[in-house]
């Protein structure tokens, strides 16, 4: 699942690690693989800059397999695949690789083949663009994840990058789906807020998440200390607003297998 928007400051992170871990309280056996070069879901589950040696770089860039580069974290059932300091530098590297926008795909299609590959979750944390690391996480992925404010400009950012999903399901991944939009940082006392919650709702209808996640300051403590909300506050809001939105997520998936 590419938890992706284009637009920086939609809490894609904070949705990426945050609900990665309540999938793990869930005890579902999930992977993080951090795509942001700026490393910021690898710190918030203890990995920051420089922790480890190899990570998503050295397997986007064919250096390492998958189960090289997996590393645990404080919760048993979440493992992650942290942003090494040269993943900046893959943008250009991938340039000369044939089929370039597919080896991450190809990599953990190599990866399922053998016996380690056992994560009924792999959360892929996006770039705040529509680069050439954030199109390897959406012909990989099954389906996209769109965290976003209720805000005009964020109301903006979602057409362009529902656009961009159904170019890459249309030429390079026709299994691509919309796993739905979650609002972030929502503010509920506010006309605007409500509004665009109504209008994304009338253009996505069954897609938009009940559940959403307000702003907590315990939200944006938590990485600093290297742990998921529910570690470092399982009683705040935004904890429990991210375990809520897990549980939400796959009474959807269950409903939509039987």
């Amino acid at each position: 699942m590419a938890i992706s928007n284009q637009k920086g400051g939609e809490g894609k992170t904070t949705t990426a690690v945050n609900l990665a871990a309540s999938l793990a309280a869930a005890e579902r056996r999930v992977l993080l693989i951090d795509l942001d070069p700026q490393g910021n879901a690898s710190s918030s589950v203890g990995y920051p800059r420089g922790a480890a040696t190899r990570g998503s770089y050295d397997l986007l860039l064919g250096q390492a397999e998958l189960e090289e580069v997996v590393h645990a974290t404080e919760l048993p059932t979440l493992s992650v695949v942290p942003a090494s300091p040269d993943l900046a530098g893959a943008e250009i590297e991938l340039v000369g690789f044939e089929r370039r926008e597919s080896v991450l795909a190809a990599a953990c299609e190599r990866a399922r083949g053998r016996a380690h590959f056992n994560w009924d979750f792999v959360i892929l944390d996006c770039p705040p663009s529509l680069g050439i690391l954030t199109l390897n996480a959406l012909v990989a992925a099954n389906s996209v994840l769109i965290p976003m404010q209720a805000k005009y400009f964020s109301l903006e950012g979602l057409g362009a990058l529902v656009g961009t999903i159904e170019r890459v399901k249309a030429a390079l991944n026709p299994t691509l789906a919309l796993e739905g939009i979650v609002f972030c940082m929502y503010d509920r006392r506010t006309n605007l807020a409500q509004q665009v919650v109504t209008e994304v709702q009338s253009h996505f209808p069954g897609q938009v998440f009940e559940t959403m996640i307000p702003q907590n300051v315990r939200l944006s403590e938590s990485p600093s200390f290297g742990k998921p909300a529910l570690l470092y506050d399982i009683e705040s809001k935004g904890a429990q607003a991210y375990l809520t939105l897990a549980k939400e997520l796959l009474e959807r998936r269950q409903a939509g297998q039987s």
